[in-house]
């Protein structure tokens, strides 16, 4: 990797950035450099620093650019995670914020129709913690709110957008069941009631 003042700085400004840092921002950082080299320069940051080693690397995520852990080592890390106290979504919580990923804009009716349990305050915890929004108003009797997810959804999941989701039958085959599909498409019969958060 070229042992240049630039490319240290940018190398410096990823490590220490909690969000991923957008063109937009190293342009107001770097005002010399026009979009276009600076584009170019990380770019050839990123393929340089990928060459020198394999536990880290700078990916695209939502519009920006985040430093990350490379996805062979997901597993070890999310150990390390574990270890420590953090604010963690509950499984009911994943549920409905993986319902409102796949089906965006999309109701409260809806989203209990298709899991079968009455979950408003597994929305207000989503709302909460800022992975997800409203997204205005359906246009049906009583007008109920649509939700969507937000960039903070992008950022803690690590997609650089929505395409990046996996598809039905990839999580199928993560799971090594058909769970997803059916609480995404049918929801499950029989168990309504509450529900923690």
């Amino acid at each position: 990797m070229p042992n240049d003042e630039l490319t240290a700085q940018i190398l410096a400004i990823f490590f220490a950035a909690t969000e991923p840092v957008t063109l937009e921002q190293l342009c107001q950082v770097f005002p010399d450099l026009d979009a276009a080299r600076l584009t170019d320069h990380v770019s050839q940051v990123m393929q340089d620093f990928h060459s020198l080693q394999n536990a880290v690397e700078i990916r695209s995520v939502a519009g920006g650019y985040r430093m990350t852990t490379r996805p062979e080592h997901h597993e070890i890390v999310r150990c390390y995670l574990k270890t420590r106290p953090s604010a963690k979504l509950s499984l009911a919580a994943l549920e409905t914020l993986s319902v409102i990923a796949y089906k965006q804009p999309i109701t409260l009716p809806e989203i209990m129709e298709i899991r079968g349990i009455k979950g408003t305050s597994t929305i207000r915890t989503l709302l909460e913690k800022k992975l997800i929004q409203t997204k205005g108003r359906k246009k049906v009797v009583g007008r109920p709110i649509l939700y969507g997810t937000t960039r903070e959804f992008l950022v803690h999941f690590g997609l650089n957008d929505l395409s990046e989701l996996p598809t039905l039958t990839e999580l199928e085959e993560i799971l090594g069941q058909d769970v997803v599909r059916s609480s995404a498409t049918q929801g499950t019969q029989g168990t309504e009631g509450t529900e923690r958060t």
